[in-house]
């Protein structure tokens, strides 16, 4: 279970976080099967192209961060993860072995200790889960919006770009209106898009406030939520304090034996 950690880039949400891009690229792969629409399958194949991205920066970071590198690319199938980021649909089937280390590391930490790590690290974890969820929401809110507005006649978004291009501006409630849906079917996926959108950078720009902007809470353990250093020079006043009144009440005691 060490070796397993230490094949980990960031923890266990990261883990899962591939896992899903991983599963969401074999579906993918078996959309592509059975679309014939050109315009839906460009939206797959766009898509496609990020988690391809996506993956080879994965690589990437898991071979620099590897304590052996050629042990990574050999023995923990670091060849697999490398050409399974290659957008060519000959090797996207390899990106099953991500999600095999995905179950393998979900069977050995055991589901409590998933659901802790990913409590602990709930900061984290939200900022992955929404990343999860635009992806999702980019890909098949585009499928759906070319699937009830290619029945318009009048509709403008025809093509995947239009589609693709739709949902980002929406999402990102910036909403340029250079394209926008006909019907009402389309409007209503329009409206929770924009739910979803606010939702979803509303939540980012809190925790992006709270990352560059939240004060240092490290405290030592019972000093009432003070830093050390600050607990330290309190009781070094408190006793500077203490010696002068000392000094005082012995001060008065020889005037009042003079007296």
């Amino acid at each position: 279970m060490e070796e397993n950690k230490s094949q980990e880039l960031s923890g266990t949400g990261y883990e899962i976080f591939v896992g899903a891009l991983s599963m969401l690229s074999i579906i993918n792969l078996v959309m592509t099967l059975f679309i014939r629409d050109d315009a839906l399958r460009n939206v797959v194949n766009s898509i496609d192209w990020l988690l391809s991205l996506i993956f080879l920066g994965d690589f990437l970071m898991r071979l620099r961060r590897a304590p052996s590198r050629s042990d990574y690319f050999v023995r923990h199938f670091g060849w697999a993860d490398l050409l399974a980021s290659l957008p060519f649909p000959q090797v996207k089937i390899l990106r099953v072995f991500r999600l095999v280390r995905v179950f393998r590391l979900l069977r050995q930490y055991g589901m409590r200790r998933i659901v802790a790590s990913l409590v602990k690290d709930r900061a984290g974890s939200a900022l992955l889960s929404l990343l999860l969820i635009a992806i999702l929401v980019l890909e098949f809110g585009s499928l759906w919006m070319l699937r009830v507005e290619s029945a318009s006649p009048d509709a403008n978004i025809t093509t995947a770009s239009d589609a693709l291009w739709y949902i980002i501006v929406t999402m990102s409630t910036v909403g340029y209106g250079d394209q926008y849906p006909v019907t009402t079917a389309g409007r209503e996926i329009g409206t929770f898009i924009i739910v979803l959108g606010v939702g979803i950078f509303g939540t980012l720009t809190g925790f992006l406030a709270n990352f560059f902007l939240a004060p240092n809470k490290a405290t030592a353990p019972g000093d009432g939520g003070q830093a050390p250093s600050t607990a330290k020079q309190r009781v070094q006043e408190l006793s500077d304090l203490l010696a002068e009144q000392q000094a005082t009440v012995a001060e008065l005691k020889t005037l009042l034996g003079q007296d």
